[in-house]
């Protein structure tokens, strides 16, 4: 969905993808992205919160998610990952409500294919803001 344009709202009302227009973008692919890099589901509140509510319902999940094994190899890689990781508070606000921010690097074509990046840090907080005056207004 495109939420900001500093052009136009009109490219906004009708949805036109444009360099530079900031959309909102589903964010499931990078948190299997996350989970699998890291060993850290960024879908629960907190670390701590997350292996509380890991155990309090271990019964539940253990007939749903089945764990795939992993190897001590691959469970210290993911512990010393998950000890140099660090993520702006803001886009993992953004991960928990399953939409993330992201602007148009590129100029779309004909198919509508684009690149473009997720907003964080000091771009994310003033588009942020900026779709708050626009909701007010």
């Amino acid at each position: 969905d495109v939420v900001y344009n500093s052009t136009s709202n009109e490219l906004v009302r009708t949805k036109t993808l444009t360099k530079n227009t900031i959309v909102q973008i589903d964010a499931q692919p990078y948190l299997q992205w996350y989970m699998k890099k890291f060993g850290v589901d960024l879908r629960k509140k907190g670390k701590k919160g997350a292996k509380d509510a890991k155990d309090g319902k271990e019964a539940k999940d253990a007939k749903e998610e089945p764990e795939e094994k992993k190897s001590r190899h691959v469970i210290f890689k993911l512990k010393a990952r998950e000890a140099k990781q660090k993520l702006d508070p803001a886009v993992e606000e953004q991960f928990q409500s399953g939409r993330l921010l992201a602007s148009i690097a590129s100029r779309p074509g004909q198919s509508g294919r684009c690149d473009g990046y997720v907003l964080e840090g000091e771009e994310l907080t003033f588009y942020k803001k900026k779709l708050e005056k626009k909701k007010k207004a």
